[in-house]
């Protein structure tokens, strides 16, 4: 059902993926959508007008069910905007530690709090398994083309595949930083290649050290001509190149960093931890700093 017209309905617009106010990727929380219909829910999505809004639909002792909207359709997770409602769940009071679980259209996330001197600082969201998809290599000329970039910057030691951890996404490499700041997307051929691939985006990257990596992430088959800074393709990139020893371990874990936003001028990052079992992820975690850049109702 419809909430009656006179009833004014809270959200917070945070920052995530970054504790500097206008940087990282922006997000709305809607912390009680209880009785709001799909609809509604579009309607407050596009009025916000930031790439991602989460609604909490219901609650029960340490497990809320959500649901993600862009300005133009739901989607079925978002990781900066969980990173962005967790934030604000322990802010408000409502999360004081302990394992979080939300139920998604992708299934459980759990979440863990990293606390600084008692305060919020960081949340952890521990990812869906990954899943992998070869791209076919006829394709690659295409790819760049979308991209704007020529077929040679394309970089031949990383892996250009598709890949989820809740959302699928192609990620291609490119030779370095230049080549991803110099991405001119055609947006009506990534949506296309989108399409053909079964993919919410094509995610562009480049290594700047054996375990951090600078990015740019075109999804306007969803209504995001470039999204800032993405948490879930972050998760299935460092998950990725961990189980094929792209990036360095020590024992069974390896860690990875995502620079990303620099293009739009809202830099911010994204870290991730992967346990692995022999050479697959076992426990994928993605974490980022989030800030509240400000509260109103509509």
């Amino acid at each position: 059902m419809r909430y009656p017209q006179d009833t004014m309905i809270a959200y917070s617009q945070v920052s995530a993926f970054t504790e500097t106010p206008g940087h990282g990727n922006q997000a709305g929380v809607v912390l009680d959508a209880s009785g709001l219909d799909a609809d509604t829910m579009q309607a407050i999505a596009s009025t916000l007008g930031v790439p991602e809004t989460v609604f909490v639909t219901a609650t029960h002792g340490d497990t809320a069910w959500v649901r993600y909207f862009t300005p133009t359709q739901e989607i079925d997770f978002c990781g900066h905007a969980t990173v962005a409602l967790g934030l604000v769940l322990a802010q408000r009071g409502h999360w004081r530690g302990g394992t979080l679980t939300l139920e998604t259209m992708v299934g459980r996330i759990d979440l863990d709090l990293e606390l600084d001197s008692g305060a919020p600082r960081r949340v952890w969201m521990r990812q869906k398994d990954l899943e992998l998809r070869p791209v076919d290599r006829a394709l690659r000329a295409r790819i760049a083309g979308a991209l704007g970039i020529d077929e040679r910057l394309l970089h031949r030691g990383l892996p250009l595949v598709s890949a989820s951890t809740g959302l699928w996404s192609t990620f291609v490499p490119v030779v370095d930083t230049f080549v991803v700041d110099a991405v001119e997307p055609d947006h009506a051929a990534i949506t296309a290649l989108s399409h053909d691939l079964d993919v919410t985006s094509l995610y562009v990257y480049a290594p700047t050290s054996p375990k951090t990596f600078y990015a740019r992430d075109f999804a306007p088959a969803v209504g995001i001509p470039e999204d800032p800074v993405t948490g879930s393709s972050g998760g299935a990139l460092i998950a990725m190149l961990a189980a094929t020893g792209a990036i360095p371990r020590r024992g069974d874990l390896a860690v990875g960093y995502l620079q990303q936003g620099h293009a739009l001028g809202t830099p911010g990052e994204v870290c991730v931890e992967v346990t692995l079992r022999g050479d697959r992820p076992h426990v994928i975690r993605v974490g980022g700093c989030a800030i509240v850049e400000r509260e109103g109702k509509m």
